[in-house]
């Protein structure tokens, strides 16, 4: 009887785990794969432009099969949105890390306000960020920046330390179209003081100034 419990027990043992570990090592496999043709891809763009760009490249370089590309992308189009929205995806996070780890209000929107433009400015003025800019997911991620960005407003607002004689909503837009300017500055200095300035134009209105 107690063979027989021994028994059971390492088969729903390996029922219950190896296929488990199994999954796991397959989707880790997929992700790898599905990664490194999303960096292959855009490498390939950045060095050689978006029409040079095909499928058959694209498998050479990252070393898969087309076949096996196609199970994953239908086109070079759907591997750049991929790559964009793991981008724009990365991004977020790390401004929404930047956020949590600052002091109070007026720290925290210094920080993800500078974040953001140093993003701008380290990626600007590609051939592809230009078209993948114009894609749905992006505008998604634009409205969460901007919610973002309104809340810290809001915030600051509410505390005395940012003007509450413009809606926070048009101000966040007013911080996206300012720092957006980053992308054509020439250094990083410069996109300090883009900042400083930008952060200017939020500060409450003195008295008697109109």
């Amino acid at each position: 009887m107690e063979d027989g419990i021994c028994r059971q027990s390492r088969h729903v043992s390996y029922l219950g785990v190896m296929p488990k570990l199994w999954n796991e090592t397959i989707d880790a496999h997929r992700r790898a794969v599905r990664d490194a043709t999303l960096d292959t891809t855009a490498a390939l763009v950045t060095q050689h432009g978006l029409l040079s760009v095909t499928m058959s490249k694209i498998a050479e370089e990252t070393g898969i099969g087309r076949a096996t590309l196609y199970k994953y992308f239908p086109d070079v189009g759907a591997i750049l949105t991929a790559w964009h929205e793991r981008q724009v995806a990365g991004h977020l996070e790390q401004l929404i890390a930047i956020r949590d780890r600052a002091g109070d209000a007026g720290e925290k929107l210094k920080a993800v306000l500078e974040a953001y433009a140093f993003i701008s400015h380290e990626h600007h003025g590609t051939e592809l960020a230009a078209r993948l800019h114009k894609g749905e997911h992006a505008a998604r991620a634009q409205q969460r920046l901007s919610h973002l960005i309104r809340d810290l407003l809001t915030e600051g607002a509410r505390i005395g330390d940012i003007r509450d004689d413009i809606a926070p909503g048009e101000l966040a837009i007013f911080c996206l179209h300012a720092l957006a300017a980053a992308s054509s500055l020439p250094s990083k200095a410069a996109v300090r003081r883009l900042v400083a300035v930008t952060l200017a134009g939020l500060r409450p209105l003195r008295a008697g100034r109109r």
